[in-house]
């Protein structure tokens, strides 16, 4: 039996335009999550990157963060995650590739995942996820990816049951702490920053932030539920092939839009009064919503992948009328006239993203192609920038000054992604991890 697989990654033409555009997206709010942890030097909530002072304007993008981004952002990573998963099995089997081969494919590559997050927790940041997706994909494929779509909304939902009720006993908990004298109650945690990131030496830095990501990865791969909800719920979706043809799915995409995104928003909003002052929860009973923003941010990843899959449907849809009228102009010219090759145009590359759909839902698109390489390229911008161990900017910085930090970041990766995308290339991140798995 031959020990080649069939087929690599897919092509441009293959690649429906919804999951790279909430991928592309995704990492903007990935970045604007992840550096209110390099704000060292202050203290914090608990449970939080948000510093507990600032300026009117640091407290109202604390409140936006906390709101639309925080608890919100790796649901939906984990929905992505999940469905590519079920991309790429599907693009093996139907070349030809045998379905265990598949499937062992697909364990191959969590495997270099989790790999990957331990590199990249090791070398520069401690909040690493890939390591928790891997894990995750590993328990998930062997689990449930050959299981009936009723068995995986079941589990699903009982998972859901699960978190809600733990959560339903933490506030019960947190409720009756807040009612007990502040003299009489157990201390308050300290704020938490990571130490890998307040420390002065590299080398000290390190067993720091490995010792934060075992934490992460077992915790958020696994033990909190929603990564596992929400992949489960990614293979039923992919099976369907929701965002690859979001156009025969609409109902269903609105639906989910309409419910999601205000739950999401509204179940983050009692954590961030309660973080700016306005609920008056007492010091000693800090963390009361934290839980609240967990189980809502469930919903709220749902539905911003919801909208992404409405926003491909409205991508897709302008470009197939574009193709129609191109279609239309050429039946009016003789085929003696017809150009011989395509020229390039304003210097991009014709039929590339960029071409193709514009510039701002083509250049989203090329990050998510390169998703892996500019949420890697994020910490390479961000850690020897500002955390102490480095030149220390995060000390410098506020909540407000920290968000526009994170959107250059963003956008110097959107930057390089178009570039890469104009020239045809991969990214370098998704093609050594191509290697590394085909060759596993």
């Amino acid at each position: 039996m031959s020990t080649t697989l069939t087929r690599g990654p897919a092509r441009a033409p293959e690649r429906s335009p919804a999951p790279d555009l909430a991928r592309g997206f995704m990492l903007l709010l990935i970045a604007m999550a992840n550096t209110t942890w390099y704000l060292w030097g202050r203290e914090h909530a608990v449970g939080s990157g948000h510093p507990v002072d600032g300026s009117p304007l640091d407290r109202a993008t604390d409140v936006v963060l906390i709101v639309a981004v925080d608890m919100r952002v790796y649901p939906m990573f984990a929905f992505l995650f999940g469905y590519g998963m079920v991309q790429l099995y599907s693009r093996q089997v139907t070349a030809g590739t045998s379905p265990a081969r598949a499937r062992r494919l697909l364990q191959a590559r969590n495997l270099w995942l989790l790999a990957f997050g331990f590199v990249h927790a090791a070398l520069l940041w401690m909040g690493d996820v890939l390591g928790a997706y891997g894990v995750a994909g590993l328990l998930l494929v062997w689990m449930f990816f050959r299981r009936a779509d009723g068995t995986l909304l079941a589990w699903a939902g009982a998972l859901l049951g699960l978190l809600a009720a733990g959560t339903a006993v933490t506030a019960v908990g947190a409720y009756a702490a807040a009612r007990i004298p502040a003299a009489e109650a157990a201390p308050v945690p300290g704020s938490f920053v990571d130490p890998s990131i307040s420390l002065t030496s590299y080398a000290a830095s390190v067993p720091e932030r490995l010792d934060q990501w075992v934490y992460t990865t077992l915790g958020q791969g696994i033990a909190d539920l929603v990564v596992p909800m929400m992949i489960l719920l990614a293979f039923w979706a992919a099976r369907r092939r929701v965002l690859e043809n979001p156009g025969d799915h609409l109902p269903l995409l609105r639906r989910v839009a309409a419910t999601c995104v205000p739950l999401g928003l509204f179940g983050g909003l009692p954590n961030a009064l309660d973080h700016v002052g306005v609920l008056g929860v007492p010091s000693h009973a800090e963390g009361f919503f934290l839980f609240v923003q967990m189980v809502t941010g469930f919903f709220g990843g749902l539905g911003y992948v919801a909208l992404w899959g409405l926003a491909g449907h409205a991508v897709a849809r302008r470009r197939g009328l574009a193709g129609s009228a191109v279609a239309r102009r050429r039946a009016d010219v003789p085929a003696a006239r017809e150009p011989v090759a395509r020229v390039r145009v304003s210097g991009i590359r014709p039929g590339g993203a960029l071409a193709v759909d514009g510039l701002v839902a083509g250049a989203l698109q090329a990050v998510g192609q390169r998703s892996l390489t500019c949420y890697l390229l994020q910490s390479v911008l961000c850690a020897p920038v500002l955390a102490a161990w480095g030149l220390g900017l995060g000390q410098h910085l506020s909540s407000f000054t920290m968000l526009l930090y994170a959107a250059a970041v963003w956008g110097l990766t959107v930057l390089f992604a178009a570039w890469q995308e104009d020239r045809d290339a991969r990214g370098p991140a998704e093609i050594l991890l191509r290697r590394l798995t085909y060759r596993s």
